[in-house]
């Protein structure tokens, strides 16, 4: 046992140790720990017993990723389970189970998923997953929409605004990370291929269109509190197998646009398409298995979300005495046409700041910084960013996801890889 899990599991307290104990069997002087995660935020460990194994996530007082010179509050744990258990009110079987919360040691004990992979590892090495789009829109549509004011009365939603209001940490660096650093030099922390793609950072940085529309979709980010979002929702976020989709790491959770989630999620899947040519290892044929799950993907979340709101609409978005009998099914269709018409705008433009930021920024994917060839590499990632420029200026032109996958026959550098 290394001495930073053997650490990790002596802060602990008795009662998380106890629970230890009737989950694997055995005692402390009985069980191995090693550390397993690569994240960029916090210590991962497995420790294993004679009847099982656990995950302990631990907090460590500062940015994983960069070090002492980056310091954060412990207490994004706290929060991370708090998001665990408001989400799990709603979709338990898409969640991890949390055994214990050790405030003390800033430390969470949850089930070892040993049997799933990250997705993100997933889409690198060519495998497909036929239920995920299902349990993925399943997962989305219902924490999103119960969490919001379309469900929820406005003070019992203001209730847990308030708790999430705290994670000030995390959100600071969603506000620096993916809205502000990308698009200028001057940032210290970000890197991209060079020199492959130094003229496209310059570009990026001196663009005032762009500038203008990522500042919109920044203020959507500090100021639409629509639902309690999972706030980092990409595939190295979620764990899977052929049966199953777990999502993990919610410690970006707060009350922020619908959106956010939505596109993140989407970027991630344009990421593992553009880099596909890149990476040579898997078949022509997976990259089509990629855009069809950004078309299933917000296809069955708009279907269960409006099934939702055709059963479940009944916070203080749209209150009952509001409506009359005569027109309530026209204001209804209405209200909600709308409304998800802005997620999607909202959707496409979250997307775009992703797939930017994790070129550009601090914060990269595997899918393209594995690619070895450097030139092939910046290859894929400038027509990513392309694509990415096109959805963040002029998300407006697209009405739905057939419309954006068909942009090909206008715009070949879209789909063009190498």
């Amino acid at each position: 046992m290394s001495s930073i899990a053997f650490a990790a599991l002596t802060s602990l307290s008795p009662q998380s140790i106890a629970l230890i104990s009737a989950e694997i069997g055995g005692t402390p002087d009985s069980w191995t720990a090693s550390e397993i995660g690569d994240g960029n935020v916090n210590m991962i460990f497995r420790v294993v017993g004679p009847r099982g194994q656990v995950l302990i996530k631990q907090a460590v007082p500062y940015l994983r990723c960069v070090g002492e010179s980056w310091p954060l509050s412990l207490r994004r744990n706290f929060f991370e389970y708090k998001a665990l258990e408001a989400h799990a009110a709603f979709a338990p079987q898409y969640l991890p189970r949390v055994m214990a919360f050790d405030e003390t040691s800033a430390a969470m004990v949850m089930e070892f998923l040993g049997d799933h992979i990250i997705l993100r590892k997933g889409v690198m090495r060519g495998v497909s997953y036929p239920k995920f789009a299902e349990h993925i829109t399943d997962y989305m549509a219902k924490t999103l929409f119960f969490t919001s004011d379309l469900f929820l009365s406005a003070g019992a939603k203001k209730a847990q605004m308030r708790l999430f209001c705290e994670n000030v940490d995390l959100c600071k660096i969603t506000e620096d990370l993916i809205f502000t650093d990308p698009y200028r030099l001057g940032a210290d922390k970000n890197r991209w291929t060079s020199p492959g793609l130094d003229a496209i950072a310059q570009r990026f940085a001196t663009d005032p269109e762009l500038k203008i529309a990522i500042t919109e979709l920044k203020a959507k980010f500090l100021g639409s509190a629509e639902a309690l979002i999972h706030g980092d929702l990409h595939t190295g976020s979620i764990m899977v197998n052929q049966d199953e989709t777990k999502v993990i790491d919610p410690e970006f959770a707060f009350y922020g646009p619908m959106g956010f989630d939505v596109g993140l999620l989407l970027a991630n899947f344009f990421l593992g398409y553009y880099s596909q040519a890149g990476l040579g290892c898997n078949p022509v044929e997976y990259e089509t298995w990629l855009l069809e799950q950004v078309d299933e993907i917000w296809s069955k979340f708009v279907r269960k979300f409006s099934a939702l709101w055709d059963e479940q609409l009944q916070g203080d978005y749209l209150p009952a005495r509001l409506l009359t009998s005569d027109s309530r099914a026209q204001v209804i269709e209405r209200v909600r046409s709308d409304y998800l018409a802005r997620l999607f705008d909202d959707s496409l433009g979250f997307a775009a700041t992703e797939m930017i930021r994790r070129i550009l920024g601090l914060a990269h994917v595997a899918d393209m910084d594995e690619i070895a060839d450097p030139t092939a590499r910046a290859l894929c990632e400038t027509r990513a960013l392309t694509a990415a420029r096109e959805l963040l200026v002029n998300r407006d032109k697209y009405a739905d996801i057939p419309q954006v996958l068909g942009m090909r026959s206008e715009f070949p550098v879209w789909w063009a890889c190498p």
